[in-house]
C-alpha cells in the first residue's frame, strides 16, 4: 500500500514538473511578446473617447486575468469622460431656459410689429 502511494506522489510530482516546463517553454500562445514592466498596452485618447476606442481597448493579461492597474486606469479615464460630458450637457440645459425666454421675447416683439396698425 505504501508503494502505491509513493508511486502516485512521484507521478504527480513528475507530471507537475512536465507541466511547468511546457508552460515555460511554450507560454500561453501569445501573439506579441510580453510588455516591459511598468508599461501598458491600454491606450485611450486624451479627449473624445468613442465606442470604437473602447472596443479597441486591450489589457495586458497576467497570471490571474487582466492587470488590475490597467483596468482601473481605463475605467477612471472613461468615468472622467462621462463626467465631462454630463457637465457639458448640464451647462447646455441650464442655458436652454435663458435662450427660450429670449426667443419668446423676440417672438412677442415680432408679433407686435407684424400687426396691422389700426387707423
Amino acid at each position: 500500500m505504501l508503494t502505491i502511494l509513493l508511486y502516485l506522489i512521484v507521478m504527480a510530482l513528475v507530471g507537475g514538473m512536465i507541466f511547468l516546463a511546457a508552460s515555460a517553454v511554450f507560454g500561453r500562445s501569445e501573439e506579441l511578446p510580453p510588455l516591459p514592466p511598468g508599461t501598458t498596452a491600454a491606450v485611450l485618447p486624451a479627449e473624445g473617447v468613442t465606442s470604437t476606442d473602447v472596443d479597441a481597448l486591450r489589457f495586458q493579461q497576467v497570471l490571474r486575468g487582466y492587470k488590475a492597474s490597467e483596468v482601473d486606469w481605463a475605467l477612471h479615464r472613461l468615468g472622467m469622460e462621462i463626467d465631462s460630458l454630463r457637465a457639458q450637457l448640464e451647462a447646455r440645459s441650464d442655458a436652454a431656459p435663458e435662450v427660450a425666454e429670449s426667443d419668446a421675447g423676440a417672438r412677442e416683439a415680432a408679433t407686435v410689429s407684424e400687426r396691422p396698425e389700426d387707423v
